[in-house]
């Protein structure tokens, strides 16, 4: 018995041993809740953020916040209301909430967890991979790219530092013009970071993981914003091309359909296409007759599919700006079908898109080419983007090709895409709308807005940052001041 009792006695020392071995070697390790990691993947952080840059750029569905569905589009008259058209956008009159909405989302859902993906991925972060850096680059400039088109001088280069070492909460706001440089030089260190035969990525519901068109994405990209700023500073805009369109290998820009940027939903709540989930639910918007009466104009098949035809097969349209009980007045088409399905993609940039914007530079001679030849080709990928061939003889019922004709194609293909319409409609002037219905109704007395209101939230969290941004702007905070990059 005494013997069973030392024996007991040695195994409990011998135990003891071994847990104090264990709390003192892996004390760390044991206190780590997996449940609960100190750092996120940058897997885990960029479908979250993606997705809502790509929603509030497509569509969102949560009314009183729509910009592109009920105020771009219908601004860009791709679209009108039947209904509710003195609050949601057609009448030039929205709701603070769409400002609010947009901002919000744009900066605390995508924007702070795109710098967390920087963060995490960079040389010096937890999970160092230059691809992920690379795409966080794309995905940010896209987002801030688009915000200041919407609202002007916005706080760029002290946002999202909240939780820095030093952290800055009243962040500055910086003009258009440094916003742009500051997105250029990005989108390039983008390019640079990205390579294909690199370190693999997950989490990308862009483009599952594929280098090459991440790169083909930042390079359009960053020629479209060239774009936009050549008649502000175009030196430095055709060096920015000419770098570009010189040298595909090193620059890779889209080369077809296949491989542009587009989001492709898939058929779960949360995942699926905005358009579906808006225009499946509710009837407020038809086309508008604008729209359909240009098409009709040039016999333009993409007619069949931007819109639904009327019972006895033809198409109509409904002018902006009606009153409710004048547009009840009208019968006319609804968005084509393509727009109403669930997995139907979300566009952000089109080869189409990319082929206009080189046709609009050879025009204005920052590149070399002939625009006809370019125009032409951009067409064709639009009606390509839809399952459609363009007629042999379509560019002859164009006239003589100018500024005009290439911008008024370009808001042809940029259906769905009003944000983009509407940046270039103000940027350009192009194209020229008809004259108002007589039953028209719009408020901003009476001018198609150019831009939209800061949220309410920075009149009492960042008064003194936001003066100096009301300052750049060179007018008040309202819906008439031109942006930075309107050409003379």
């Amino acid at each position: 018995m005494k013997r069973i009792k030392k024996l007991y006695h040695v195994l409990m020392i011998s135990a003891a041993g071994l847990v104090v071995g264990a709390c003192t070697g892996d004390f760390e390790e044991m206190n780590t809740d997996p449940n609960n990691p100190v750092t996120i993947s940058p897997a885990l952080l960029l479908p979250n953020a993606i997705q809502v840059s790509v929603d509030r750029y497509w569509g969102h569905d949560t009314r009183f916040e729509r910009l592109n569905i009920d105020a771009a589009m219908c601004w860009m008259q791709h679209l009108s209301r039947n209904i509710y058209i003195n609050v949601e956008g057609d009448s030039y009159e929205i709701p603070l909430t769409v400002s609010s909405g947009t901002w919000n989302a744009l900066y605390n859902d995508a924007l702070v967890n795109f710098e967390s993906v920087l963060r995490l991925s960079g040389p010096e972060g937890d999970f160092s991979n230059s691809n992920y850096y690379g795409v966080a680059l794309v995905m940010k400039s896209f987002t801030f790219s688009y915000m200041t088109d919407v609202f002007g001088p916005i706080p760029y280069s002290e946002a999202l530092k909240g939780t820095a070492e030093e952290s800055i909460n009243s962040p500055k706001y910086d003009s258009m013009e440094e916003i742009y440089a500051g997105l250029m030089a990005d989108l390039k260190l983008a390019n640079e970071n990205l390579n294909v035969d690199g370190p693999a990525i997950s989490g990308d519901i862009l483009f599952d993981g594929d280098i090459l068109k991440w790169k083909m994405f930042a390079n359009s990209l960053r020629l479209k914003l060239a774009n936009h700023q050549a008649a502000k500073k175009p030196a430095e805009s055709k060096a920015v091309m000419a770098e570009i369109l010189s040298n595909p290998s090193t620059y890779p820009v889209f080369t077809n359909n296949d491989n542009f940027a587009q989001l492709h939903h898939v058929n779960v709540i949360g995942s699926r296409n905005k358009m579906f989930d808006v225009f499946s639910t509710r009837s407020d918007w038809n086309i508008s007759s604008t729209l359909i009466d240009k098409l009709l104009e040039l016999d333009d098949e993409r007619i069949t599919v931007y819109a639904q035809p009327l019972a006895d097969g033809s198409y109509a349209g409904l002018p902006n700006g009606l009153t409710d009980a004048a547009a009840g007045t009208f019968t006319a088409s609804t968005i084509g079908t393509k727009f109403l399905q669930p997995t139907a993609p979300s566009i952000l940039m089109s080869y189409a898109e990319l082929l206009f914007i080189k046709a609009e530079a050879a025009f204005d001679g920052d590149i070399s080419g002939d625009p006809e030849v370019l125009l032409e080709e951009a067409i064709a990928a639009s009606f390509d983007q839809h399952g459609l061939e363009m007629p042999g003889d379509y560019m002859s019922r164009l006239g003589a090709v100018d500024k005009e004709i290439i911008m008024t194609q370009k808001w042809l293909a940029l259906f769905g895409q009003g944000i983009e319409a509407w940046t270039e409609y103000r940027r350009t002037g192009y194209p020229v709308f008809p004259p108002a219905h007589p039953s028209a109704v719009f408020y901003n007395e009476g001018v198609l807005p150019t831009r939209i209101e800061y949220p309410t939230s920075e009149y009492s969290l960042n008064k003194v940052a936001l003066d100096e941004g009301v300052r750049m702007l060179g007018g008040e905070d309202n819906m008439r001041v031109p942006l930075w990059w309107v050409e003379d």
